[in-house]
């Protein structure tokens, strides 16, 4: 069937349908996971493709994994050809090469069969907590750092290859972990497999396909309009990653270039920095998806289903060899933190073009320490990731930004439940809060960081893998900048936060010792001395802003009650626009 003969409620319906069941293939895997890192912090993507690959729907989740997906079952499809795969497969792989991520993301693709033929393929990339590899080090190639498992099919024909199921198991140090979100993960596929049938039996194969071009067309044509609405031009702009964790206190140049002409957007990373020692790292699927989420923020941010039709005004250009590029055997353990720094500097770049369409820079990171050690419950090793933290988000030309939320990079990600923590592992956590003064002041303030301090009931051993602790989150038109993240750390009762860095491997902590997680806030948007001063009081009250800062910062004084006190106000701002 063409798709302009498709009737336009029928598309309207299977675009529904569409999100229906990337959804509920999200819901099932949340609800038959085992680790906190899928049903909690939601750290995983699902989606249906096209026959060729090309992304149809994914459910809400990494933002990062828009392109990896893609690229993975293309991957797949190229592998074997289509002509070697049939019904009943199930295709895996977790080379961090073709996903663009690091080897804890497996990734699982089904084919969908009709009548003999693949209508589509499900796909599912979670993150397994542990996949072997060196424990809490600093990992300078990919075969430190765990299992590699390369294109092969899982289930040939409805019959699991049981080889591999071993082979899997013997090299992780939880496997009844891993091997139970290896089946969640199925479910998820298999879910969606169910679900998009159902939509082709009521509706037909042609009909189905057809809608789905149109969709992609109509998200195609919004992105095209959108982007004519920015000024042609070239953008450029520049900003730097702390360190890679080896080569401590070297700087990481992120330098990245926008050229806008008519309605189409080239966005050129050839000036990011080349690959590095540390595992910071990514592939080139990271690298596109840097420049994909920036273009759909500006482009089609309410667009659904997220799909590749929104895609097709941007090229992205892009040398192999970078931090968001990288060739094997680089590492990539830590991929996802530099990409979120690239996305905020080509915000940076558009904001002489589009101030009303970006936001000053974000924490941009997990803020996510992950810890292990010997429950002292059943004496059997545990490891846990805390988090993500969230942090604040820089401010908009119109709005304040937001406070304690998670990182662009992670989507609809949630940070760990206190209540689940404690259940489950030997962790106190004696203070979860927001971070005073930690946004950039600007007449529209950015938003707030938090603070997490953490107590060890066991002997445990800490890592962090923070970044930004030295480039601050910027602000925008005369904003000010964030606190950045931070680390902190307390052996029997004294607090050291002297680290040249946020970065800390295998620190062991001692009954009754803690850790402090600090996340950054965000960049302030325009003079702080126009922040309406009853908006300043009010942050005052809420703890978001000290007297102090109110003062120095945004040039409003309070009387003893927390109230505005006028003239004094007037006289503070007044010399300080004098000079």
């Amino acid at each position: 069937m063409n798709q302009d003969t498709v009737d336009p409620v029928t598309v309207e319906i299977i675009r529904n349908g569409l999100l229906a069941v990337t959804e509920e293939m999200k819901t099932n895997l949340m609800r038959t996971a085992y680790n906190l890192i899928i049903y909690e912090a939601l750290d995983f993507t699902v989606g249906l493709f096209t026959p060729e690959g090309d992304t149809v729907s994914i459910g809400l989740g990494l933002p990062m994994f828009i392109r990896g997906m893609s690229e993975t079952v293309k991957a797949k499809i190229r592998h074997f050809g289509l002509e070697n795969i049939q019904p009943g497969d199930i295709l895996v792989t977790n080379d961090a090469y073709v996903t663009g991520s690091h080897l804890n993301h497996f990734t699982f693709t089904m084919p969908v069969f009709h009548e003999g033929r693949i209508v589509a393929f499900t796909c599912c990339m979670a993150h397994w907590l542990d996949v072997g590899g060196t424990l809490g080090q600093v990992t300078t190639d990919i075969f430190s750092e765990g299992i590699q498992i390369p294109i092969v099919k899982y289930r040939r024909a409805g019959v699991v290859n049981q080889d591999l199921v071993d082979i899997i198991a013997m090299n992780v140090r939880l496997p009844e972990r891993a091997l139970g979100d290896l089946r969640a993960q199925i479910t998820a596929i298999t879910t969606g497999e169910r679900r998009f049938l159902e939509l082709v039996q009521r509706y037909g194969v042609d009909a189905v396909h057809a809608s789905i071009a149109r969709i992609m067309d109509q998200s195609e044509a919004v992105a095209r309009q959108n982007t004519l609405s920015i000024p042609d031009g070239t953008y450029e702009a520049e900003s730097y990653m702390d360190d890679d964790g080896v080569d401590v206190g070297r700087r990481i140049p992120i330098r990245v270039k926008v050229i806008k002409r008519g309605d189409e957007m080239t966005i050129d990373l050839s000036d990011v920095s080349r690959q590095v020692r540390g595992f910071y790292n990514s592939g080139f699927t990271t690298g596109i998806a840097c420049a994909q989420v920036a273009f759909k923020c500006l482009t089609t941010p309410t667009d659904y289903p997220v799909n590749d039709g929104s895609f097709r005004p941007l090229k992205v250009v892009m040398p192999m060899g970078t931090v968001i590029s990288a060739e094997r055997p680089f590492p990539m353990r830590v991929w996802m933190t530099f990409p979120m720094t690239v996305i905020d500097t080509i915000f940076k770049a558009l904001a002489p073009a589009i101030p009303d369409r970006v936001i000053a820079g974000h924490h941009a990171d997990l803020v996510f320490p992950n810890i292990h050690g010997i429950s002292p419950e059943d004496g059997r090793l545990f490891i846990v990731g805390i988090g993500p933290l969230g942090g604040g988000w820089g401010a908009k030309s119109r709005e304040d930004g937001v406070s304690v939320t998670v990182c662009i990079n992670d989507g609809d990600t949630h940070n760990s439940p206190t209540e689940q923590l404690e259940a489950k592992y030997p962790v106190l956590v004696e203070r979860y809060a927001i971070r005073t003064d930690s946004g950039g002041a600007g007449t529209y303030r950015g938003g707030l960081g938090a603070e997490m301090v953490v107590q060890a009931l066991s002997p445990f051993a800490v890592t962090t893998r923070i970044d930004r602790m030295h480039c601050k989150p910027w602000g925008l038109e005369g904003g000010h900048e964030a606190a950045g993240n931070g680390i902190a750390i307390r052996k029997q009762g004294e607090w050291d936060d002297s680290m040249p860095n946020a970065k800390i491997f295998n620190v062991r902590l001692e009954r009754g010792d803690a850790y402090k997680m600090l996340s950054g806030g965000g960049g302030g948007f325009g003079d702080p001395l126009g922040r309406d001063p009853e908006a300043v009081a009010d942050d005052v009250r809420e703890g978001y802003v000290s007297v102090e800062a109110a003062r120095d910062k945004y040039g409003v004084a309070l009387t003893a009650a927390g109230t505005v006190d006028a003239a004094a106000t007037a006289a503070l701002r007044e010399r300080a626009r004098a000079g």
